[in-house]
C-alpha cells in the first residue's frame, strides 16, 4: 500500500498541486481535458474518506499578473462534471485573505480551487515566502502534478517544507507516474527497446546516453535520423539537419557499439518536395536522398524492421514521432510503430509512451488503453530518463 492510499484525510484540507495546464481554444473551451481527468482518482479518494480538497496550478504563461484568459475559473464547471456533480468553489487569488475565508468555511466533500499560481512571480522564482503563504491553506500537501516535477517552483519543490514528512506525500497519478519510470529505468526485462523519434538530436542526447547502459535496442527515427545519415556521409536532400551535432551522432554511434547497444535507423523514407500536407511524395534510401527533396517519414522496410525489434521486447519506452504524423500523408510510420507497441505489450511487454507528440500519436490512433502506461509529463518524463534528479520528486521525499 503506497503512503497516500494508507492515509486518511477524514476532517483534513489536502492542499494538492495539480496540472490544469490545458489547452482552450478561442472561447476559453477545453479541447483537452487529459490532465484533469488524470488527477480525478486521488481527489476522490480524498472526498471519500472525508477530507477537503484544495487544488493549486498554472494555466499558461501569464507575463504581468493576472489575465483573464489564463485564469483558472474556466475549469470550474468541467471539473464539477468530472468530479459528479461534486461542489467546486473557486478562489479568485492562490493566497490571501479570501482563499484563506474560503478554505477555512470548506464543508467535508467540498472542493476549492485556487487561482493560477503563475499570476505570482514568485511562482516560478521558487520563493520560500510565496510557497509558505501557500502552504497555510492546507493540513496535508499532496503533489500529483508530474508534469511540473522537473521545476523548482514554489508550489512543487520548496512548498514540501513546511509540511512534516508524514503530511507531504505523492497522489496516485504522481505515484503510478514515478513507479511506471522507475520500471522501465531500474527493473526492466531484456529485450528492452527505446524508441526515440522527433526533430533534434539535441533534444534527446542525455536521454541516449543514459539508456545505452539499459536498453539493447534504441531505434531513432523522425527528423532526427538525418543528422545521423549525413554525419556517416549520406546525403539526405534538405532534410532536417543539426550541423553543429554531427560529431555527437557519431559518438553515439560508436558507443553503441563498444557498449553492444543496437542502433536501429530507418533504411528508407517517404520523401517530400515541401513541408507540406499536399507535396509530392517518393521513397528513397535515406543516406541518398534527391536535392530538394526531405524525409518525412520511415518508409518501405523500414516500418516492418522496427516492428520486429519492438514485436520481440520485454520493455519498451517510447518518446517521439517517426514523422510529421499530423499530416495524414506522412502519419504511416508512426502508425506501424504504434500498432507494434500495443501487440508487443498485449503478449506481455511493459510499454510506457511519454513526450507529447507520441502521446498526442497513441491518442490520435485509438491505442492509448493498448499500451501499459501513458505519462502525462513530457519534459519532466525526459529529464527522468536522463538521470536527473526532479525537485518536485525530491522534495517530498527528504527525511
Amino acid at each position: 500500500m503506497s503512503k497516500f492510499s494508507e492515509y486518511n484525510f477524514k476532517g483534513q484540507k489536502a492542499l494538492i498541486r495539480v496540472d490544469f495546464n490545458v489547452p482552450l481554444n478561442e472561447n476559453l473551451e477545453i479541447t483537452s481535458d487529459a490532465r484533469m481527468k488524470a488527477v480525478v482518482p486521488t481527489i476522490k479518494k480524498i472526498l471519500a474518506d472525508g477530507g477537503k480538497v484544495i487544488l493549486m496550478s498554472h494555466l499558461g504563461r501569464p507575463k504581468t499578473g493576472p489575465e483573464d484568459k489564463f485564469s483558472l475559473k474556466h475549469l470550474v464547471k468541467h471539473l464539477s462534471d468530472l468530479l459528479e456533480g461534486a461542489p467546486v468553489l473557486f478562489a479568485n487569488d492562490c493566497i490571501g485573505e479570501q482563499a484563506y475565508l474560503t478554505a477555512d468555511m470548506m464543508r467535508e466533500g467540498e472542493v476549492l480551487l485556487l487561482e493560477n499560481l503563475r499570476f505570482y512571480k514568485e511562482e516560478e522564482k521558487g520563493d520560500e515566502a510565496f510557497a509558505e503563504q501557500l502552504s497555510k491553506l492546507g493540513d496535508v500537501y499532496v503533489n500529483d502534478a508530474f508534469g511540473t516535477a522537473h521545476r523548482a517552483h514554489a508550489s512543487t519543490a520548496v512548498i514540501a517544507k513546511f509540511f512534516p514528512s508524514e503530511k507531504r506525500m505523492f497522489g496516485l497519478l504522481m505515484e503510478a507516474e514515478v513507479n511506471s519510470a522507475q520500471k522501465v529505468l531500474s527493473d526492466s526485462q531484456k529485450p528492452f527497446t527505446a524508441i526515440l523519434g522527433g526533430a533534434k538530436v539535441s533534444d534527446k542526447i542525455l536521454i541516449i546516453e543514459n539508456l545505452m547502459d539499459k536498453a539493447t535496442d534504441i531505434i531513432i527515427g523522425g527528423g532526427m535520423a538525418y543528422t545521423f545519415f549525413k554525419a556517416m556521409g549520406g546525403n539526405i536532400g534538405s532534410s532536417l539537419c543539426e550541423e553543429e551535432r554531427l560529431d555527437t551522432a557519431k559518438e553515439i554511434l560508436e558507443k553503441a557499439k563498444e557498449k553492444n547497444v543496437c542502433i536501429h535507423l530507418p533504411g528508407e523514407s517517404l520523401i517530400a518536395d515541401k513541408f507540406a500536407a499536399d507535396a509530392d511524395t517518393s521513397e528513397a534510401p535515406s543516406n541518398n536522398i534527391p536535392e530538394g527533396w526531405m524525409g518525412l517519414d520511415i518508409a518501405g522496410e523500414s516500418r516492418g524492421q522496427f516492428a520486429n525489434v519492438i514485436k520481440k521486447s520485454k520493455t519498451i519506452l517510447w518518446n517521439g514521432p517517426m514523422g510529421v504524423f499530423e499530416m495524414e500523408k506522412f502519419q504511416g510510420g508512426t502508425k506501424a510503430i504504434a500498432d507494434a507497441v500495443a501487440e508487443a505489450t498485449e503478449n506481455g511487454a511493459f510499454s510506457l509512451v511519454g513526450g507529447g507528440d507520441s502521446v498526442a500519436a497513441v491518442n490520435k490512433f485509438g491505442y492509448a488503453e493498448k499500451v501499459s502506461y501513458v505519462s502525462t509529463g513530457g519534459g519532466a518524463m525526459l529529464e527522468f530518463f536522463e538521470g536527473k534528479t526532479l525537485p518536485g520528486i525530491a522534495a517530498v521525499n527528504e527525511a
